[in-house]
């Protein structure tokens, strides 16, 4: 899942302040590039709670959201077996 954040400032060289959207704590991620404020950047983790109105989000510590402020980034999709799980009959 994916998050918008909002840039607040530049804590020191590799470390940026950012708001989350229903987040009421501040969050602080490692970013070297030269990002500025009001800049938005898109944050990704893994679900780890969905309650009815609420997602909680694995990006470094758990951050819980309203599940309109996030979107699915990519499909869950099972791994392919290469070998079948029966042995072959020569």
């Amino acid at each position: 899942m994916a998050v918008t954040a909002t840039v607040r400032r530049r804590v020191d060289e590799d470390t940026v302040s950012v708001s989350i959207p229903s987040y009421d704590f501040p969050h602080s991620i490692r970013d070297s590039s030269k990002v500025k404020r009001g800049q938005e950047l898109e944050l990704t983790g893994e679900v780890t709670r969905i309650d009815e109105d609420s997602v909680t989000i694995a990006l470094g510590p758990l951050v819980t959201v309203a599940i309109d402020k996030v979107r699915l980034v990519e499909k869950y999709r099972p791994p392919t077996r290469k070998k079948s799980l029966r042995d072959m009959v020569d």
